[in-house]
């Protein structure tokens, strides 16, 4: 992308203002604006860690469930392998759901480095203002 410096002002805080920031309010606002630009930039990245997160979870909870049903063929804990099943289902559809947004991410990256291509450099438009 072609980018161009611009000079601006700088001014000093008025004396005697006060901040309008919040430091918890802004932090959380900021954290979650990072999710977002995360799972939307980076989504194989994302889902991935979701996918890996939920199939880690159904591996620590299923591994007592399946040695007890070597151990004795049974399984007591029907709720919880319900759980594992699920755990699996969501890591799963986690992960598709991250390749098929990383293709769209993709494809819009693309798009919009294109359009970007077809705008003038700033910096051609101050050396010709220069003229």
């Amino acid at each position: 992308m072609s980018i161009g410096e611009v000079q601006t002002p700088y001014k000093e805080r008025p004396e005697g203002s006060v901040s309008k920031l919040s430091t918890w309010r802004d932090g959380f606002r900021i954290l979650w604006t990072m999710l977002k630009l995360f799972s939307t930039e980076r989504p194989i990245a994302f889902y991935g860690m979701l996918s890996l997160l939920a199939a880690l979870l159904g591996f620590l909870l299923g591994l007592p469930l399946l040695l007890t049903y070597l151990d004795t063929g049974l399984v007591p804990r029907i709720p919880t392998a319900i759980l594992v099943t699920a755990l699996a289902v969501v890591s799963m559809l986690a992960m598709v759901a991250g390749l098929v947004l990383d293709a769209v991410a993709r494809g819009r990256r693309e798009l919009k480095a294109l359009a970007y291509l077809r705008w003038a450099s700033p910096a051609s438009d101050f050396r010709d203002a220069g003229d």
